[in-house]
């Protein structure tokens, strides 16, 4: 279970304090559990300083407390701090990274279901889509709807997230699909011919919908599967 400890400090020194962070951060390489950490400033009150770690278990955060460099760390940190600071130790209950959602949305009603209507809902009305395989690298939603629908129908792809990476407003998604040549693409006549690839597509988010992506399929793979280009 993800466990998490948030430490809550007043100093009139948070500078200092951010760098100690940083010197944490390079003596514990590669023997550090942490995972993940965030630290930030009360806007409302600028002494009041909270550091969120997170760690895959309670168990890893004890190996990371027992670091001779965590407890040096803690002691300066300590002499910064008005104060000692306190520690609320927290057993995840839930983690969802809401950006994920709406990508899996897109992944699911778009490309899957074949719903192209649904990306009106999925995407901002400023929508830009970046794709070496359309007819600008650069086009707004309607375009990519009319120019995807085509490609879609043509081969009926069913797309897997093979791995979804998020940070920040943006979402990295490692994907493999499969699908058959039913229709026209390219001006090429439907083969029948069973197709398979692999690709990759950054989204960034706003507002909870997708609002700019970024996409690398195996197209060169996909003609050579048709017949179009020579091996």
């Amino acid at each position: 279970m993800t466990f998490m400890q948030v430490i809550d400090c007043r100093t009139s020194r948070a500078d200092e304090l951010n760098r100690l962070m940083d010197a944490w951060i390079e003596s514990t390489q590669g023997k550090r559990t942490a995972t993940h950490s965030i630290m930030g400033r009360d806007r409302a009150d600028s002494t009041h300083v909270v550091e969120i770690v997170e760690f895959p278990s309670y168990q890893e955060a004890m190996k990371n407390s027992n670091l001779p460099e965590t407890d040096r760390i803690f002691q300066e940190m300590v002499a910064l701090c008005d104060g000692e600071p306190s520690f609320t130790d927290l057993d995840v209950m839930r983690d969802e990274q809401l950006n994920k959602i709406v990508v899996r949305s897109f992944f699911e009603n778009v490309i899957n279901a074949r719903n192209f209507d649904a990306a009106d809902d999925i995407c901002t009305a400023d929508y830009r889509e970046h794709d070496p395989s359309l007819s600008s690298y650069d086009v707004g939603l309607a375009q990519a709807k009319a120019e995807n629908k085509e490609t879609m129908e043509a081969f009926e792809p069913v797309a897997t997230i093979e791995s979804l990476v998020a940070e920040g407003d943006l979402v990295c998604v490692r994907a493999s699909f499969k699908g058959r040549h039913v229709g026209t693409y390219q001006g090429m006549e439907a083969t029948g011919q069973e197709i398979s690839g692999t690709g990759h597509a950054t989204f960034r988010c706003e507002g909870g919908k997708i609002a700019e992506s970024w996409w690398n399929l195996d197209d060169f793979g996909l003609l050579q599967q048709l017949g179009a280009v020579d091996v």
